[in-house]
Formats: C-alpha cells, sequence, structure tokens
C-alpha cells in the first residue's frame, strides 16, 4: 500500500493562497464581464432614449415650424386683405367724391342757355327716336318751360327729316319737375306706360355706371386681376 502524506502547514496556506488568488481571479473576470455588459446595455438604452427624445423633439419642432408658417401666412393674408380693403375704400371715397362734385354742378349746366338749349333739344331728340310715338308728354322744371317747347319744336322738325315720320311733344305744365332738379326732361309715351328720365340727375347716374371702369383705369391703372372686359 502507498502511504498517504499529510500536507504540512506551509503547504496548506499555499494551497490555501493558491485557490483564493484562483477564485479572485474568478471573481474579477466576471465582475469585468458584468461591468462591459452593462456598459453596452446602458449605451444601447441611452443611445435608444437619446433617439426617442430626438424624435420627440423633431416632431415637436416640426409641428411648431408648421404652425408658426400657417399662423404666419394667416397673418400676412389678413394684413394684405386688410390693406386691400383700405385701398379699395379709399379708392371708392375718391371715386363717391368726384361724383358728388358733379352733381353739385349739374346745376351749372343751364347756366349757359346756348349750350342748355342744345342739350335740352338732344335730350328730347333720344326720347323719339326711343319711343317712336307721334305724340309724348314732357315734364320740365316751371323755368325751362319755353326752352323745353323751343327744342321740342326744333326736335321734332329733324326727327321728320331723320325717321319720315310726325313725332310731337308737349309740355305737361301740371305736373314740372321740382324747381330744386338740375334741368333736363322726363319724357312720358305710349299713352302714360313708358318713361324715360333724361334729367341731368338721371343722366348722371347713367354716367356713373357706364364710366365707372373707364375712370378706375385713368385714376387707378389698370387692374391686372381683371380677366374679362367688355
Amino acid at each position: 500500500m502507498s502511504q498517504v502524506h499529510a500536507l504540512s502547514d506551509d503547504q496548506v496556506g499555499q494551497e490555501l493562497r493558491k485557490m483564493t488568488a484562483f477564485i479572485r481571479q474568478e471573481a474579477s473576470e466576471k465582475a469585468r464581464e458584468i461591468e462591459i455588459k452593462a456598459d453596452e446595455e446602458f449605451a444601447i438604452e441611452k443611445s435608444k432614449l437619446v433617439r426617442q427624445e430626438t424624435d420627440s423633439i423633431d416632431t415637436a419642432y416640426e409641428k411648431k415650424f408648421k404652425q408658426a408658417t400657417m399662423s404666419q401666412q394667416i397673418t400676412r393674408s389678413t394684413v394684405a386683405n386688410k390693406t386691400r380693403l383700405k385701398v379699395l375704400a379709399a379708392r371708392q371715397q375718391l371715386l363717391d367724391e368726384i361724383f358728388e362734385e358733379a352733381r353739385k354742378k349739374l346745376a351749372d349746366g343751364a347756366g349757359d342757355s346756348d349750350k342748355y338749349a342744345a342739350a335740352l333739344k338732344g335730350l328730347v331728340l333720344e326720347g323719339m327716336y326711343a319711343m317712336n310715338e307721334p305724340k309724348l308728354v314732357l315734364r320740365a322744371r316751371k323755368a325751362d318751360f319755353d326752352a323745353v317747347k323751343k327744342a321740342s319744336e326744333e326736335a321734332s322738325e329733324e326727327y321728320k327729316e331723320n325717321v319720315g315720320k310726325e313725332s310731337q311733344a308737349t309740355v305737361d305744365e301740371e305736373n314740372p319737375l321740382p324747381e330744386e332738379s338740375a334741368g333736363g326732361v322726363f319724357i312720358i309715351g305710349g299713352n302714360g306706360k313708358i318713361e324715360i328720365d333724361n334729367t341731368f340727375e338721371a343722366r348722371l347716374v347713367l354716367l356713373q355706371d357706364s364710366a365707372l371702369p373707364a375712370m378706375r383705369k385713368a385714376l387707378f391703372g389698370v387692374n391686372p386681376n381683371r380677366k374679362f372686359f367688355d
């Protein structure tokens, strides 16, 4: 039989130190592995969180940028519309003032007797051509009765020369135009069923409608947004 030799205290101590050193080495390596793995997981999680927060910030920024852009567009559009409306209002005010000034000067048209007589003849003659009636009734201011009678006689002669038919106009002295009227005549035909208002006030209203495009062009230039023209 082989003999078993007992270890001395020194040998036991060496063996214990070897085992302790081995265990420490194993523990150190294991700890290192855990630390490395923890660092990797931390880096991955950190990168994930950073990416999520970055995406969230980018999304919030894009949303706010779109809102700011839309708000800016709305503000710009609102300011542009208000400015355009102010310009249109100012232009309309100027046109209204022009026609109001013209309305105030309508009465001046009767101041020159020769020009007024010619105007009356033209207004009566226009009614004759338009109605093509043998008899017409004229309403005028009392102050214009004589002038209108003379104008109607001259208009009748010219009408007959040009058309070859008679058209006589008589003044309705029972129903004169108001004295505050600027002048002109009110023509009645068709046994009272047809009327033509050829007073200066009515002619100005017609002029106001028909002359507005030309006046706007003359005062404010060509409208770049207008696509259709008469």
